[in-house]
């Protein structure tokens, strides 16, 4: 585990809640890291921003970036706007990113039905 790398996802995140946009982005990169636990805490992050975090993931559904973990990312947040999105994904030619966008479309479609909605804090 990068400690350092690590930390800046801590300080990352801390600048975010204060409004710091720019910060939110830095975690969005994160993802593209090459360490798992880098990747795993950057998304644990932008999932604990709840509906902070749905501009970001939306623009990267949009890019095509971060996949496919942007897809698991969207289902985490409870993010039933960005289904349209999601769904462009279930058909694609990569079968993780489509697998993905599957699992993460099956995963709405339970959060929709239940009478509890969204399980994700909107922080």
């Amino acid at each position: 585990m990068g400690v350092l790398r690590v930390a800046r996802l801590f300080g990352y995140k801390a600048l975010w809640r204060m409004g710091v946009g720019s910060a939110g982005r830095r975690l969005l990169a994160a993802l593209d890291s090459p360490q798992p636990d880098v990747r795993t805490i950057a998304g644990m992050f932008l999932v604990q921003a709840g509906k902070r975090a749905e501009p970001l993931v939306r623009h990267a559904l949009d890019q095509g970036r971060h996949l496919p973990i942007i897809l698991t990312i969207s289902a985490d947040l409870g993010a039933q706007d960005l289904a349209p999105q999601i769904a462009h994904f279930a058909t694609n030619a990569d079968p993780r990113i489509a697998q993905a966008a599957r699992d993460a479309l099956a995963i709405l479609a339970t959060q929709k039905e239940s009478p509890s909605g969204n399980s994700a804090p909107n922080r």
